[in-house]
């Protein structure tokens, strides 16, 4: 057989086989050095760290010493107590509002009595090196929680009169306490509420004379004179009182006049609003607002230039039914000082269930 002849290779077709090699082949030389390039830079910043860490490692270091200074003493200030929202002689059952709190007479006085020893023992166990000058009790309403409402008249545990008999003792029984711990240098500032209130609606002219409040920081005022007492008791005849404490202006009110609250910002919205609107009207009277007390709200807050202070009744059915966070007894407490006004705050905390017995 005659063998098969070999195909003419074709010159283009081998052209075209060289020049996709040869494009190959560039590539990867090109990755390659890619590569390469990449190593050398990450092996130039290895020895660059490391000589950074030799150096860091073999270079003396001279740190400089601090120190806490000693205690010179000489500090000085006034514990501020807030009592607000007592509520005294309304009764919360318990099983009303899922035992998140009881309230009668008997929890009432036992509360006023921790909140008054507290008053004495926080700044003294808490507040070493600070030399306390007195103690102002700043009272910003609702100590009674009255018979504004047909429900109240119903379940409070005396009629408003009788409380106010039977209350003026426990709190001068307070008082006395107060003063004999700071040995006579306590000052008391008073607002009225809007529970105590003789009138079925709110009213502007002669609040203050028109609630039972005034009545009766009116009477503890004079039963102190009479007892030779120390104490100042300052009842004002407004709904609100500017006091002064080291130069500055602590505007006190219930609250009651701020609308609003049951939002998801809660108290904040109301609260920012009135602070506004207060602090206008003081800067006109020439009384410039450093710091706004206030009560109502049952809510302890401490914010920059507002305190809210809690209740002394605690959680109740109205705050239950309104879905209202639940918060526990306390009352505001804070030293104010010359140098910073508004220094070291802490809520008293004044409810105890196992102690209460609910």
């Amino acid at each position: 057989m005659t063998p098969k002849k070999a195909g003419k290779i074709d010159p283009e077709q081998l052209l075209r086989h060289d020049e996709a090699v040869r494009a190959a082949v560039a590539s990867e030389t090109r990755g390659l050095r890619a590569r390469v390039a990449e190593a050398e830079a990450e092996t130039e910043e290895l020895r660059s760290l490391l000589g950074f860490y030799r150096e860091a490692n073999e270079a003396s270091i001279a740190p400089p010493t601090w120190e806490v200074r000693p205690r010179k003493g000489g500090h000085s200030g006034l514990v501020v107590a807030q009592l607000t929202d007592c509520h005294f002689d309304e009764v919360v059952r318990p099983e009303e509002v899922f035992y998140l709190n009881a309230y009668n007479r008997e929890i009432a006085e036992r509360r006023l009595r921790v909140w008054a020893e507290k008053v004495v023992t926080l700044p003294r166990d808490f507040f070493a090196g600070v030399h306390i000058e007195g103690l102002v009790v700043l009272a910003t309403g609702d100590l009674l929680s009255g018979d504004i409402h047909a429900e109240l008249r119903e379940t409070n545990e005396a009629p408003l009169l009788s409380s106010l008999l039977y209350w003026q003792e426990r709190l001068i029984a307070a008082i006395t306490l107060l003063e004999n711990e700071y040995d006579g240098r306590v000052a008391i500032h008073a607002v009225v509420g809007n529970h105590g209130r003789l009138t079925q609606k709110p009213v502007f002219k002669g609040r203050a004379h028109s609630n039972v409040e005034w009545l009766l920081w009116s009477t503890i005022r004079d039963r102190l004179v009479d007892r030779k007492s120390n104490v100042t008791v300052h009842v004002s005849p407004s709904m609100d009182a500017n006091v002064v404490l080291y130069g500055r202006n602590h505007l006190i009110t219930h609250g009651d006049q701020f609308r609003g609250g049951s939002g998801i910002s809660g108290v904040l919205a109301p609260l920012m609003l009135g602070t506004h609107r207060k602090g206008q009207r003081q800067t006109v009277a020439q009384m410039s607002m450093d710091l706004m007390v206030m009560g109502h709200f049952h809510q302890y807050l401490d914010l920059p230039g507002v305190i809210v202070g809690g209740s002394m009744k605690g959680y109740d059915e109205f705050a239950f039914a309104h879905n209202l966070r639940p918060e526990p007894a306390r009352q505001a407490l804070w030293v104010t000082t010359p140098e910073r006004g508004k220094t070291m705050t802490m809520p008293i905390e004044l409810q105890d269930r196992e102690m209460e017995d609910w």
